[in-house]
């Protein structure tokens, strides 16, 4: 085609891009991969792939944001133009032509997860030229954020009760409750059980007791 040279350099042709994920508990290291996607060329319209609930939970386990959660989260970023929800687990060149695509944006290492034999979801857009790489973001992910709600497990369980939610509500039996909290008081008593720290005295007190 002969605009195709000006795709991406020309307002009145802005180059269509893609890029796909998960994006449960959507963090600042998804927005920065939308960012890098948006910024490969001048003008970009950036169409997002949000993967359904049943291929996520399949390929990756139980998800916390259901489908409609994440590709609304999803819409609400700045930098997507579009969202496609639910999206093919492994992107094809077929559906790039179908949604009028001409890169898909992702980091470059192999997605094995629900990948076929070539080991990589990525590997047919990868084979045809229709693949940009992008950075990903060091310590952040979705992951890294439920490992913090799970390494604290006992302190958000007393915040939500102390806010109203029952028990039932928090999926807890009434005598796991009242461990925690039970855990926490003793917890709180044993801080109060600390002997004070002596203060240090003023220079200004210490000379008056040499002088008495």
């Amino acid at each position: 085609m002969a605009d195709e040279p000006r795709l991406g350099y020309d307002p009145e042709h802005p180059i269509r891009l893609y890029c796909d994920g998960v994006f449960d508990l959507f963090h600042f290291g998804h927005a920065r991969m939308l960012e890098q996607c948006k910024k490969k060329f001048p003008y970009v319209y950036l169409v997002v792939g949000v993967t359904g609930d049943e291929d996520t939970i399949k390929y990756k386990g139980k998800v916390i944001m259901n489908e409609y959660e994440r590709s609304e989260t999803v819409k609400h970023c700045k930098w997507a133009d579009e969202v496609i929800c639910p999206s093919p687990w492994v992107t094809t060149v077929e559906f790039l032509d179908k949604h009028n695509i001409r890169y898909i944006c992702h980091d470059a290492i192999p997605y094995t997860q629900g990948s076929d034999e070539t080991g990589d979801c990525y590997y047919e857009v990868k084979q045809a030229g229709r693949f940009l790489a992008t950075d990903r973001t060091d310590g952040v992910s979705t992951s890294d954020l439920v490992l913090r709600i799970i390494k604290d497990y006992d302190d958000y369980v007393v915040r939500n009760l102390s806010r109203g939610y029952t028990p039932e509500q928090l999926g807890l039996k009434h005598w796991k409750s009242n461990v925690v909290l039970l855990r926490q008081g003793w917890e709180k008593i044993k801080e109060c059980k600390k002997p004070a720290q002596k203060q240090p005295e003023s220079q200004e007190g210490a000379e008056e007791a040499k002088l008495n």
